[in-house]
């Protein structure tokens, strides 16, 4: 027997980020990976040209179908860009008494876009946060959420406690966008810890969020507690990052199969 785990995202044409990043991110990390797609996506390291969202049903069917068959030892939710969907993936995430589950609230970009509208921040906030083990905003996400500015790491420590608190799961606040760069918070049952990394000068960053989730959500379904998940889903995206590959002419992937050595790899 192998542990499982879901992905419920959108998907990546490029394969640097959404289900395809989290499903390689899941392989490597020893578990078997199955998705659910939220939306699909036409991009490439420069850009996003165009998406087609699921509809409520489908999402419900791929659901079901999934729960009802091989059912996942952790979950990991990335993009979900409207309030309807939403609404189907915690009914089901109740229905099926879902445990471990990883939300990466994809709400900001890098350049402080917003990328799902109001109404569907609002959803997230009362159908989906609840449910959660741990929720892994950015920076920008965490400031949307705990309605506070952050510019210090007092200021990251009380943000996400704030958030902590509303909706009584973890919080892992990720550091970057020019603020303690490799380091992140974990905030949990009313105590913070640091999570210190190296700084790795790398520009093909795509997907670093949906892959640093994947792999907390594969550590967890192989039983490990939440602070060993999310250092070891650390030190899995630095060696993804320090292999320095280079695809593309925007910002590319990292390698999601560093570590991956076999015969059929040759």
């Amino acid at each position: 027997m192998r542990h499982t785990a879901l992905t419920i995202a959108g998907s990546d044409s490029s394969g640097g980020a959404g289900i395809q990043a989290d499903i390689k991110t899941m392989l490597a990390n020893g578990v078997y990976a199955m998705s659910a797609v939220t939306a699909l996506t036409a991009q490439n390291t420069r850009g996003v040209a165009a998406i087609q969202e699921s509809s409520p049903e489908f999402l419900a069917d791929q659901l079901d179908c999934i729960f009802t068959d091989i059912f996942p030892d952790a979950v990991k939710i990335g993009m979900v860009s409207s309030g309807a969907l939403i609404r189907v993936i915690a009914e089901k995430l109740r229905t099926y008494g879902a445990k471990k589950i990883v939300v990466d609230p994809v709400m900001v970009a890098t350049s402080g876009a917003k990328l799902i509208s109001e109404e569907a921040v609002d959803t997230l906030k009362e159908c989906l946060f609840p449910l959660a083990t741990v929720l892994t905003p950015n920076i920008p996400e965490t400031e949307v959420l705990s309605g506070m500015r952050i510019t210090s790491a007092e200021a990251m420590t009380a943000a996400a406690e704030k958030i902590s608190r509303t909706y009584h799961c973890a919080v892992l606040c990720k550091g970057g966008h020019q603020l303690n760069d490799a380091n992140d918070l974990l905030f949990c049952e009313g105590a913070g810890r640091w999570f210190c990394g190296e700084r790795i000068e790398n520009p093909n960053t795509h997907g670093t969020g949906c892959t640093l989730s994947s792999a907390i959500a594969s550590n967890l379904a192989k039983g490990y507690s939440l602070d060993v998940s999310v250092e070891r889903a650390k030190q899995y995206i630095s060696g993804a990052l320090s292999a320095m590959l280079d695809l593309g002419e925007g910002s590319g992937p990292m390698d999601h199969g560093f570590d991956i050595h076999s015969f059929y790899t040759e």
